[in-house]
């Protein structure tokens, strides 16, 4: 058991044994020489995020702040945590975070328990609105890690045009425009897109090229779920790398991935047009869930055209049979070709709140249940059935672990849950929610050994803290802020699965965010020492 003693220092644990409690607190007290500090670890084994070797060191914190690095034999706290056997890491940076749920779960639990200490929210063209008073409110509120918000296209657009399927109005383009720049005066740290959701689908290049100019102005970067990942996705990374030299903007491919079966094996591709655009000067990186499956709503596999205008014009397209006939063909082929698998096995119902049983059960189980053939053509059907039911989310097994692996492999990927904010008994989530980072530490790294103990911490520290740039965190250095896991190499592993997926993970026995520990020794404490991070 590693525990946390409080009030007591290394130097003097055995002068209990030998002189005496008394005296030895005698001695504590009248040795000025002594330096007194919030929190000391010792015995550590330090890996300061940079990707170099570890070094055996202790760390001082005081107000918040990492002060002190090295032997400290002589320091005092009021509370030490003895890391013997332990990594000592940075916080974890996750480069990809659902966030809405922040209101309801501010402890942020879900999270903080992987030993991540801040989340960057807004992904896939999502976030709130106007966020410059919902970062305020969420402030006052007080929340479990530090957050930082990106501003959603997918947001912007909708605010101005709803879900029109058409080229913006110069007015419009303006107006849009104006949004992105009281976002990022707001202290977002970049725009982010959904190019294969509503209503981002329907912008074209030159739309997306003139607000990431806008929000490059600032210094921001730009994320995007891109428009293809099946089958298109060479165009979509070819589009992304021409959005970052046209707005001179950084560009992050978020949760990359080949999906579909047509598409496996696909990422030394992609990866080589990464490494391509870098050699001429692009600033381009990826992030990554470590998972072979995706989570997003049942309207991914439903052509897009189809539900522009929203869910009454849906009804109304699907109620001809000629339309009708024709989404139902694209449904079939996306489910042959893209997050579908080929196999309606691979389709998972994650939430359904119209019909709370399906979740867990896959597309298959509810065509059976339907006293149907489990075809295809009968599976989209009931996709149709789903959306117009108020639709569903879903977990799609749809990829290669090789291409997991060789993403993973790649210098500039980050790491990236795409998890959101989630608590025991809500819904039947992705495992990610709960287990992205352990799952890297203790399956791809300790298991797989795919990547190296350091090399993994960088990936979930100091690299996203340069993307941000985040110049006081994701390292271990004196001066920064005291953001930090302590966890078991030998024993940390994810206990999420798909099948049982409310389980938090296991080997992280302490998480200290902004100098305050949230995880103590194994137990959670709702210290709401999280911070709103904005741009300046």
């Amino acid at each position: 058991m590693h525990n946390l003693r409080k009030t007591n220092t290394r130097p003097y644990l055995d002068s209990f044994k030998k002189i005496g409690m008394g005296i030895c607190l005698l001695f504590i007290f009248s040795c000025g020489g002594t330096k007194n500090y919030d929190l000391l670890i010792l015995n550590g084994t330090v890996y300061d995020g940079s990707g170099n070797t570890p070094t055996m060191a202790d760390i001082a914190i005081k107000d918040s702040i990492i002060v002190m690095i090295g032997n400290l034999d002589d320091a005092t706290a009021t509370q030490i945590i003895d890391a013997e056997g332990l990594a000592v890491a940075p916080g974890f940076i996750d480069m990809h975070t659902h966030l809405e749920p922040i209101m309801e779960l501010s402890s942020c639990e879900s999270h903080v328990r992987q030993g991540v200490t801040t989340a960057l929210g807004g992904p896939d063209g999502g976030s709130p609105w106007p966020l410059g008073s919902f970062m305020d409110s969420l402030e006052a509120k007080g929340i479990g890690m530090n957050v930082a918000y990106l501003v959603g296209h997918n947001t912007i657009r909708r605010n101005i045009m709803g879900l029109e399927n058409r080229t913006p109005t110069t007015a419009e383009q303006k107006a849009m425009e104006a949004q992105v720049d009281s976002a990022m005066q707001a202290g977002a740290y970049g725009i982010s897109t959904g190019l294969k959701y509503l209503p981002g689908t329907f912008s074209n290049v030159e739309e997306v090229i003139a607000l990431s100019k806008v929000a490059s102005k600032y210094g921001g970067i730009y994320t995007s779920h891109l428009r293809e990942e099946g089958l298109g996705l060479f165009d979509a990374v070819a589009e992304a790398i021409q959005i970052s030299e046209q707005a001179d903007i950084p560009v992050v491919l978020t949760h990359h991935k080949a999906i579909g079966k047509p598409m496996w094996g696909k990422s030394s591709r992609t990866l080589a047009m990464v490494d391509s655009a870098r050699a001429r000067g692009l600033d381009i990186k990826m992030d990554q869930y470590p998972y072979t499956a995706s989570y997003t709503g049942i309207s991914v596999i439903i052509p897009s055209w189809s539900m522009a205008g929203g869910l009454e014009a849906f009804e109304k397209r699907v109620s001809d049979p000629i339309l009708r006939d024709s989404i139902r063909n694209g449904i079939v082929f996306n489910i042959l070709n893209d997050r579908g698998g080929s196999d309606l096995n691979r389709i998972q119902f994650a939430k359904v709140e119209w019909q709370p049983e399906l979740e867990g059960k896959t597309l298959k189980y509810w065509v059976e249940q339907k006293g149907l053939e489990p075809t295809v053509e009968n599976g989209a059907e009931l996709v149709i059935e789903a959306q117009l039911n108020g639709g569903a989310a879903c977990v799609f097994h749809a990829m290669a672990e090789e291409d997991v692996t060789r993403i993973m492999q790649h210098p500039q990927t980050m790491i990236g849950s795409d998890g959101r904010l989630v608590e025991p008994g809500m819904g039947h989530p992705h495992p990610r929610w709960y287990g992205t980072f352990p799952r890297v530490l203790g399956h791809y790294v300790r298991e797989k050994k795919t990547l190296s103990l350091q090399e993994a911490i960088r990936k979930m520290t100091f690299l996203p803290a340069q993307t941000l740039g985040l110049t006081d965190r994701g390292q271990i250095k004196e001066n920064m802020k005291a953001d930090m896991v302590i966890f078991n190499p030998e024993t940390v592993i994810d206990k999420a699965t798909f099948e049982k997926p409310h389980q938090y993970p296991e080997g992280i026995p302490f998480v200290i965010v902004n100098g305050n520990l949230t995880v103590d020794n194994g137990t959670f404490v709702d210290a709401r020492s999280g911070k709103i991070l904005r741009k300046q």
